[in-house]
């Protein structure tokens, strides 16, 4: 039988959003590949590289926020939600093949610094595309968090990272127009380099562990586990195997609920039912399934073993 989801995400939403990505990084693409062009500046130019990675990682973005929206279906029974994580892993590497370019690019011109040109020019254009990315950022942030979308967190996470990068290359090229010493451009192009990489890393541990069904953040448990005392204090029930887990924005909880062994079987539904309710009242859009036992059975203590390969449900 398929967990059905109580809610889901206006799935179309979050792929605007997505979208909206694809055009800013559209936009600062074009503007920092003509700030590099005005300052033949390599911090401008990796910049600029970077701004290329967050096109190919924001149109991945929305591919995969397509596949994750797609409802659960009798080959995948949870939907399609890790397609998120994919979505996330991929963007890291984008980012670590960026900073490796970066690298190349900046050892090479640090054996050779060159004169620097037009950098009002080219900072003021690199300033506007930062703006764009600021914006955006702060937007695909808070739509991440309010749809549970780690893509979209992946995204303004590397949106923000770029906007720092704007930042010191900024500050480290007004730096060598000041005092003449252009080899703080390529030294400067090396740290945002450095800054990528740990991006990335960070994008792909996140991604991992995600993919590793790792139980819900202790907000959530702790959040479900006041609903289930609150039972045990009022209704006389206990429980135990409870296990969490999140693909992508959703959430599946699953627990073997222990009643009196007198409730007749509609009663123990019905209460079943009640405690589902409360649960997905605290966890919106989560999927809970209870395996109903006899309070009065030692058995039904017992451990069921090994993590199922889905969540254990009790019969309708």
């Amino acid at each position: 039988m398929v967990p059905q989801q109580n809610t889901r995400p206006a799935a179309g939403i979050p792929r605007r959003f997505a979208l909206l990505s694809v055009a800013t990084a559209l936009a600062t693409m074009a503007l920092k590949a003509w700030a590099y062009w005005l300052t033949n500046s390599i911090g401008l130019l990796s910049d600029a590289l970077e701004s290329s990675v967050n096109l190919l990682a924001a149109l991945i973005a929305v591919y995969a926020l397509t596949v994750a929206a797609k409802p659960p279906d009798e080959k995948h029974h949870f939907g399609h939600g890790k397609a998120e994580y994919f979505s996330s892993a991929i963007e890291g590497l984008l980012v670590l093949i960026a900073a490796a370019l970066i690298i190349l690019s900046s050892l090479d011109h640090l054996q050779a610094p060159h004169p620097l040109q037009q950098l009002d020019w080219g900072l003021a254009v690199a300033a506007a595309a930062s703006l764009i990315n600021l914006l955006t950022a702060r937007a695909l942030k808070s739509a991440g968090r309010r749809f549970r979308s780690i893509a979209l967190e992946a995204d303004a996470a590397h949106l923000m990272s770029d906007v720092w990068t704007s930042v010191g290359v900024a500050a480290g090229l007004g730096l060598a127009w000041l005092t003449g010493e252009y080899i703080l451009d390529p030294i400067i192009a090396l740290l945002v380099a450095t800054h990528i990489v740990w991006s990335g890393l960070t994008l792909i541990y996140r991604s991992v562990h995600g993919l590793l069904d790792a139980a819900l953040p202790a907000e959530d448990n702790a959040g479900i586990l006041r609903v289930l005392e609150k039972y045990r204090l009022s209704d006389g029930v206990d429980f135990h195997d409870l296990r969490t887990r999140q693909s992508g924005a959703h959430r599946f909880v699953s627990l073997h609920l222990l009643v009196p062994g007198d409730l007749s079987v509609k009663a123990a539904h019905d209460l079943a039912d009640r405690i589902e309710a409360d649960i997905q009242a605290a966890l919106p859009g989560a999927a809970v399934s209870t395996h109903i036992e006899p309070l009065d059975d030692p058995a039904s203590y017992h451990p069921s073993g090994p993590m199922p390969t889905e969540p254990t449900q009790r019969p309708r």
